[in-house]
């Protein structure tokens, strides 16, 4: 028997944290706002559509933000807003189905297959979901049905902001191929180069490639990339699916120079991770440092262990030990990071718990803006 179609509806909020600003404070409204750190090295994590129309956009630098829009009105973050509103919005969607797959607090994939009120197509079920969210948080979302996750994502796209696109299994394979691969999701900036270097700029020239080419330039990901040219994906709707790692970063206001300073940024940022396993239960087996240097060279170095991390010291002493094979420093450092990894899965720490971001400074390596933060967890300074 042919298996049923699968009904996917992507939601993704509109410009989630600048708007959620903007509602709290009448005056932000109708100016062009950005959420994060408006500093020398800070970057914008969220911009409203007044912004955007001067070309401001998420993991901007602030400065070259700045520069396109003068009048930018720069936000700090309020990560237990963020969270609380986000956590309204999950209550809707569970009322529809369990199978909900947050990607981070502003978007999520549904699987209404078989809805809970028994609502006869995914178009209505999103419809009323959109209308709820409005209702109850006072703001909007845009949302792609389709019947995988990969075009509904693309859809979700289709008519922001405020707006609601339908890709059906007819429309799929012809949707894709007029599309440049760059748009698709988990095409980063690096991918889609390697990819205009190989000819593959639209999804119809990708669907001419072959499974053996597409495998011998991209390992593992030429399967997925032969398939979505073709309008298939066949991953589940996953609920509450484990986070791989968590760690928190920041870029310096100014380099630092000696070993010293590079240890005492070591520490406090291992604080902030210890802070988060405390609150959350997770415990990693996996520690990792990284550091960038002022001419954008970055070194990593990792260490798992038998058994996981058991406290704030042993996690600070790790990472120092870490930073400590990097040295002699080679240049002044711009960016440091701690993360912990190799989880135990029955903690709680699902990917829609909290984004990491480095609000203080542009996270230069970032393949595909927001979403990819939900693999972090500690909150910026």
């Amino acid at each position: 028997m042919t298996p049923p179609v699968r009904k996917i509806i992507h939601v993704d909020m509109d410009a989630f944290y600048a708007s959620v600003e903007q509602r709290d404070d009448p005056a932000l409204r109708g100016l062009p706002v950005a959420v994060g750190g408006s500093r020398e090295r800070g970057v914008v994590a969220a911009a409203s559509y007044e912004a955007r129309r001067f070309g401001v956009r998420s993991a901007m630098p602030s400065v070259r933000a700045m520069r396109l829009c003068p009048e930018l009105v720069f936000v700090k973050p309020r990560f237990e807003v963020y969270r609380a509103v986000s956590r309204q919005i999950r209550d809707i969607f569970e009322e529809y189905t369990p199978l909900v797959e947050p990607l981070s607090l502003d978007e999520a994939y549904l699987d209404v297959t078989e809805n809970l009120k028994g609502i006869p197509t995914a178009v209505k079920v999103a419809t009323e979901i959109r209308a709820r969210i409005l209702a109850e948080t006072g703001l909007t979302a845009s949302a792609g049905v389709s019947y995988n996750k990969f075009l509904a994502k693309l859809a979700s796209d289709q008519r922001k902001p405020n707006g609601q696109f339908v890709i059906t299994p007819e429309m799929g394979p012809a949707f894709v191929e007029t599309l440049e691969v760059s748009r698709f999701h988990g095409v980063g900036p690096a991918t889609a180069a390697k990819m205009e270097r190989l000819g593959i700029r639209t999804g119809k020239d990708l669907r001419e490639m072959s499974l053996a080419f597409l495998t011998e330039h991209f390992g593992k990901a030429g399967a997925h990339f032969h398939a979505i040219a073709r309008g298939e994906d066949h991953r589940h709707v996953v609920p509450d699916r484990p986070r791989k790692s968590a760690g928190s970063e920041t870029t310096y206001p100014h380099d630092l120079e000696t070993p010293d300073e590079v240890e005492a940024a070591i520490r406090a940022l291992a604080g902030e991770v210890w802070a988060w396993c405390e609150r959350t239960g997770a415990r990693g087996r996996t520690v990792t440092v990284k550091l960038r240097y002022a001419d954008f060279r970055t070194l990593t170095r990792s260490r798992s262990a038998a058994a996981p991390v058991g406290g704030l010291d042993a996690l600070s002493g790790t990472a120092v030990a870490l930073a400590r094979g990097l040295f002699p420093l080679e240049k002044p450092v711009r960016l440091l990071g701690v993360t912990v990894s190799g989880f135990d899965l029955g903690a709680d720490h699902s990917v829609a718990d909290q984004p990491a971001f480095d609000f203080d400074g542009a996270d230069e390596n970032r393949e595909d803006g927001m979403t990819q933060a939900a693999a972090g967890a500690v909150p910026p300074r």
